[in-house]
């Protein structure tokens, strides 16, 4: 058989091996528990003998306000003020006052982020966002670990969303070009609360969530639990059919906290059972390009619901992670983590296709539905060591930030055969569905699984430092690096249907490898006019491989994962000020940013075509964020963004072109206000400007580009009791219409939801 292998580099052992030495790391962290040392704790450790706290009554911590002062991740050696990078921190105050209980939800509060449906025919599922013009669905993360999977993400278990814009592979490796999201999650306190609420909303919507943390006296001192649960039965507003049922749990137990040694071990299980949306005809929409002149008609009601009620997306989620940390000394911790996850997704989606206008009667138009399916499974197994040390060479103060990653990444896709009517008798034939009045008991084909199958694994290893140069009270320098080598293979096999003259046919791929190594890095220098201050310069790159972020290596010659392709490259040049005003209490960033992205895959146009990585797109643009309590009683959290983007080098089509789901403006903004008899109110408006679905200068389709919109959301909430709130989120105030998210080929779209409300009573104990 055929192997297809590029090596730009020595071969790695075989995976085998490697896995093997990947598992091994797992007694890491037992080994070092083991040897607690005998020295001070450092300023953030408490005395062994406060380990044990009175009882607190905490509410959902409000008090803390919506304003964060660091990243919770290690690799940022400076407060957010002092960063040279554009980072925003969404808390969870946030994310309960608005009722998010999505990260697609909880992005809304930063600018510069738009959602995408699929490509064409295909529908995509998940957290599918666009940031600063890329993809950036491959490029989330859960405490600093990848998050895989096209699955949609509850924030049940988070404790604030950090999105952290430009090139980043300095921080995790290969990504986007347009930076990553960090998801953090929450972890054991030494005090005793608990947080619940129950949430009843119109469209049939019920969901209820616990938070649960105790000390516990055991022998091992700072010793604490939490206990996380959630359960949520959703419709959608706007679409009856289309459900998002969930339930999960988050147990995470702690020993050593305030000591010089502590260790968390957690646990994450999240089922979902949805009912997923293949999207609403974009006939009849304005932008949109009838067949003819007399094939018209007015646009399709946005309720309208084509798929079948057997269409499914079945996720099961499971994360086991622990965390051990040491202080070396003052002013030195180790921290090694160690993470088994996996993620499953069994889908059955209907999409729209194309419409039939040839009855020449609005009344009997009809729309083909394609049956779009697929078995996913997502395997990570990682172990990170990393070490903070702060010291002094000569008059430079350092803040080092330095380690190692093992990392082994597993998917395997397996797919149905693709039934289309015309190999199929016409006893078995799908039936197309009235465009205007579609019929969910019509007879869905469901496409049988034939064999067809795609498996990729990625064994990395990496290592990387981080360092801030304190020079001065006024200048600071900051740089980073990580250098990983990587191997990854793809195989599977290809499902033929019969024909007249052949039968069917499984036919084993060709095994395609790629080996290779990634050098990335930043560098930046802050200048601070005041201690509350700074204004700053970066640069930084990153990389993605082919494969990189669907696992998926590929023979075909148009195809960005050929194996004998080099990396695709992103820079960003950023220039911008963070200020702490109000006594810290609220902040004030401003940046602009060029980002770039090359050697992407081109066409010549000749016939037969010749490809070459000559690609390059571009992003400029500015943003401006500000959030934190203007007074004790009103807080503010609000971004602007603007990007003008361009595709530098293209095809004769698209070269000049706009890049798609770029618009040029967004803006969100969320405010609240507390009145002195317990009453708050809230709300916020987010606007998206024109997003364009299409590059193509010289060919006219559906719907280049979506309209802008304005959304509205109100709050209320009132304080019964000390242990007792009602709060009342009215999303869309103003009944809003408007386009969502739309398919890259412009048939079909998810529209925004209508107005809608939940009311929510949140308990405290």
């Amino acid at each position: 058989m055929a192997y297809i292998q590029a090596r730009k580099h020595a071969h790695p052992p075989r995976r085998t091996a490697s896995a093997a030495a990947a598992f091994a790391v797992l007694a890491i962290p037992a080994a070092v528990h083991a040897q607690q040392a005998a020295v001070p704790a450092d300023a953030a450790s408490a005395p062994a003998s406060t380990q044990v706290l009175p009882e607190i009554k905490a509410k959902a911590a409000a008090d803390n306000g919506i304003k964060a002062d660091v990243s919770a991740s290690p690799k940022f050696t400076q407060p957010l003020v002092d960063t040279p990078q554009t980072i925003t921190v969404i808390k969870k105050e946030v994310l309960q006052q608005q009722g998010a209980t999505s990260l697609t939800e909880a992005l809304r509060n930063t600018p510069g982020i738009t959602l995408q449906m699929g490509e064409n025919g295909n529908t995509q599922t998940g957290d599918a966002i666009f940031m600063r013009g890329f993809d950036t669905s491959a490029s989330i993360f859960v405490d600093g670990i990848r998050d895989l999977g096209s699955i949609s993400r509850d924030t049940f278990n988070l404790e604030q969303v950090e999105v952290i814009k430009g090139p980043s592979g300095s921080d995790n490796g290969r990504g986007a070009s347009s930076g990553y999201v960090n998801m953090i999650s929450k972890s054991p306190q030494l005090q005793n609360f608990g947080n619940a609420s129950v949430t009843l909303g119109t469209d049939d919507r019920k969901r209820a969530t616990l938070d649960l943390n105790r000390a516990l006296d055991l022998a091992i001192p700072g010793s604490a639990f939490r206990l996380n649960l959630m359960a949520q039965d959703y419709g959608v507003p706007g679409r009856d059919e289309v459900k998002t049922k969930r339930w999960g749990f988050a147990p995470s137990l702690a020993f050593g906290l305030g000591t010089p040694t502590r260790t968390v071990l957690s646990y994450l299980h999240v089922k979902h059972d949805n009912t997923p949306d293949g999207g609403v005809s974009t006939f009849g929409l304005p932008g949109y390009i009838f067949s003819s002149p007399t094939a018209t008609g007015p646009a399709v009601n946005s309720k309208n619901f084509y798929g079948s009620r057997n269409d499914h997306d079945d996720v099961t989620v499971d994360m086991l992670t622990a965390r051990i940390e040491h202080t070396l000394a003052p002013g030195y911790t180790l921290r090694n983590t160690t993470r088994l996850g996996r993620a499953e997704q069994d889908l059955l989606v209907t999409g729209v296709n194309a419409v039939n206008t040839s009855s020449g009667d609005p009344a009997t138009y009809t729309v083909a539905r394609s049956r779009q399916g697929k078995r996913q499974s997502n395997d990570i197994l990682t172990n990170q060591t990393n070490l903070n040390a702060e010291f002094k060479t000569g008059a430079v103060e350092h803040s080092l930030s330095t380690g190692f990653e093992l990392i082994y990444e597993r998917q395997r896709t397996i797919t149905p055969q693709t039934l289309t009517n015309t190999t199929l008798p016409a006893s078995l034939q799908q039936v197309p569905a009235n465009l205007y009045d579609p019929n969910r008991s019509d007879v869905f084909l469901t496409p049988p699984y034939k064999g067809a199958y795609t498996r990729g694994n990625t064994l990395s290893a990496a290592v990387y430092a981080f360092d801030t140069l304190k020079l001065s009270e006024q200048w600071l320098l900051n740089g980073g690096v990580r250098w990983e080598k990587f191997h990854a293979e793809t195989n599977g096999s290809t499902f033929t249907a019969a024909t007249a003259t052949t039968p069917e046919s499984l036919v084993q791929n060709a095994p395609l490898s790629l080996t290779d190594s990634l050098l990335s890095w930043k560098v930046g220098a802050v200048f601070k006019p005041a201690p509350n201050g700074s204004i700053y310069a970066t640069v930084s790159n990153s990389f993605q491989p082919p494969g990189g972020s669907n696992f998926a290596l590929s023979s075909q010659e148009n195809s960005a994962n050929r194996p004998d392709l080099d990396p695709q490259e992103g820079s960003n040049i950023e220039i911008g000020s963070k200020w702490d005003l109000l006594d810290g209490k609220l902040s004030a960033v401003g940046a602009i940013f060029r980002s770039e992205n090359k050697n992407e895959l081109l066409s010549d146009g000749a016939t037969p075509p010749t490809y070459s990585q000559v690609g390059k797109r571009r992003v400029d643009g500015a943003e401006l964020g500000l959030i934190g309590q203007i007074t004790p009683a009103l807080s503010l959290s609000a971004g602007l963004a603007y990007m003008d983007s361009e595709i530098l080098k293209g095809t004769a089509a698209n070269q000049g072109g706009v890049i798609v789901f770029t618009p040029k403006i967004t803006f969100t903004s969320w405010a609240t206000y507390k009145l002195p008899f317990g009453l708050t109110v809230g709300g916020g408006a987010r606007y998206v400007d024109t997003v364009a679905r299409s590059s193509n200068l010289v060919t006219t389709s559906n719907l280049l580009e979506t309209p802008d919109y304005w959304v509205a959301d109100a709050m209320l909430a009132y304080d019964v009791t000390k242990n007792l709130s009602l709060q009342l989120n009215i999303y869309n105030v103003f009944d809003k219409e408007y386009i969502a998210a739309i398919n890259n080929g412009g048939s079909r779209y998810v529209p925004g939801a209508e107005r809608n409300a939940l009311l929510t009573a949140n308990f405290s104990f």
